[in-house]
């Protein structure tokens, strides 16, 4: 029972590491063109907190020289299946690039410098939901 489930437990880290990519990259880039398009939502406190904690958390295993932990865990469960099936192949060809950890070390603490410089050029912005349940600025 646990050899059939090392595969899908490896699928599940694998997207739930593209989730978390896709989070961290798309929500720098929402950052960015919301402050330029006057977004509200991307001053929202909660959402930015957890932005810059997830940033933190990829900056932090650079700054050890060690691979995310997602990576590790989806080599280690994908190892015991065999052939990863195609769809797996292409999504890691995507996101597992052969360059040298530190070369990903220096992308990831320049990104999330980007990000805490973001926290003071794109602030946050305390709120209080409304009674129609909108949001409105304190």
């Amino acid at each position: 029972m646990a050899s059939t489930a090392a595969p899908l437990l490896g699928d599940a880290v694998l997207a739930l590491h593209l989730a978390v990519i896709a989070f961290n990259v798309l929500g720098l880039i929402a950052i960015l063109v919301g402050a330029a398009r006057h977004w509200e939502w991307v001053h929202i406190r909660w959402w930015r907190l957890l932005h810059l904690a997830s940033w933190g958390v990829v900056a932090a295993q650079a700054l050890l020289g060690r691979a995310c932990f997602l990576t590790l865990w989806q080599d280690q469960l994908s190892r015991t299946s065999g052939e990863a099936p195609l769809i797996m192949r292409w999504v890691n060809s995507l996101i597992y690039w052969p360059l040298p950890i530190w070369v990903f070390g220096v992308i990831y603490i320049a990104l999330f410098a980007l990000v805490v410089a973001l926290w003071w050029r794109v602030p946050v912005r305390r709120t209080k939901a409304g009674a129609e349940g909108r949001v409105r600025k304190i």
